[in-house]
């Protein structure tokens, strides 16, 4: 990056998911500007390349969950992040597709039965994207919220192994950060789109979760005291289903949730894998089938380094 060029320049540069976002969170930008910015992830960019490979069907990768990263669940979850306007009618489509066909077009008992049967990831997943799109009826949702609710571990967290059985694995006593941010954000995305009548108790399960968290610093074992997973504290984008450090700091940011020294020694891990140039690399993708790469591996990510500022400029408020 030219010495004379400013982050938020380097970063305007780039695709409109990272403008809009750039002009609403870190350069304060009038609503009607980042609105105006918002709209054309749908004429241009990652956003409109997406939208152009949804079949006639309204599906993506011929199938709702599988094949990774190309079915319609991971579709959908990287348009959102990307920030299309929820009242687009493709992607609208697409989610209301997902939600029908994974749990049920009414709140019955068939519907119950598919909810409970659903791993809770994928649970969370397809609240956030009923939540995001504003596809579910009240009743749905609220069921699915419910589900969850249900669903909760002593600890405060989600595991998708809870309640399955599976061979040579005993029934587990801890939560998956994996799931339980995937959990989370369906939860987050419900709290802020609807006005839901457990949203209480959402907020309360919400702050017992990050509570979790918290008590391991983000990556670190109770028992040992050891990051639990090395790729937990790796730059990465998109997310998936995978946990990792960032994620975890960008939704206390995302939840506006109070500072707590817990969280120190991560954010100084993010400070310290700022390159000298000001600008955080992309360490790693998780590999599996995509329809095009947003950016390479190794190189200045304008979506790591969009994050990794909204992070630190909440930390820093």
């Amino acid at each position: 990056m030219n010495t004379t060029t400013t982050l938020t320049d380097w970063l305007m540069a780039g695709d409109p998911a990272i403008r809009w976002q750039t002009l609403r969170d870190l350069l304060d930008a009038p609503e009607a500007e980042w609105q105006a910015e918002r709209r054309r992830t749908l004429e241009s960019g990652w956003g409109a390349q997406l939208l152009a490979l949804q079949d006639a069907k309204g599906t993506w990768g011929r199938a709702l969950y599988e094949p990774k990263w190309t079915s319609t669940t991971y579709t959908l979850l990287t348009l959102i992040d990307l920030g299309i306007p929820p009242d687009c009618v493709p992607a609208r489509k697409g989610a209301r597709l997902l939600l029908d066909r994974m749990l049920g077009e009414t709140c019955d008992a068939e519907f119950t039965r598919k909810l409970a049967n659903r791993d809770r990831c994928i649970v969370g997943m397809l609240l956030q994207i009923a939540a995001y799109f504003d596809v579910g009826n009240p009743a749905r949702m609220e069921a699915i919220v419910d589900n969850l609710l249900h669903e909760l571990m002593p600890d405060g967290g989600w595991n998708c192994r809870k309640g399955r059985k599976m061979s040579n694995r005993p029934e587990p006593h801890h939560s998956s950060f994996h799931t339980t941010f995937s959990v989370l954000d369906g939860l987050r995305e419900y709290v802020e789109r609807c006005n839901g009548a457990r949203r209480s108790e959402v907020l309360a399960a919400e702050q017992g979760a990050l509570e979790l968290l918290l008590q391991h610093h983000l990556v670190y074992s109770d028992h040992t005291g050891r990051v639990i997973r090395p790729d937990f504290m790796l730059l990465v984008y998109p997310y998936r289903w995978h946990y990792s450090m960032l994620r975890g700091l960008e939704y206390f940011a995302r939840a506006g949730a109070p500072r707590d020294d817990r969280l120190k020694e991560a954010i100084n891990l993010v400070k310290a894998k700022r390159r000298p140039d000001g600008l955080w690399p992309l360490e790693h993708k998780y590999a599996a089938e995509v329809f095009f790469n947003m950016e390479p591996v190794g190189k200045p990510s304008r979506w790591v380094t969009l994050r990794a500022l909204r992070v630190l400029r909440w930390w820093d408020s």
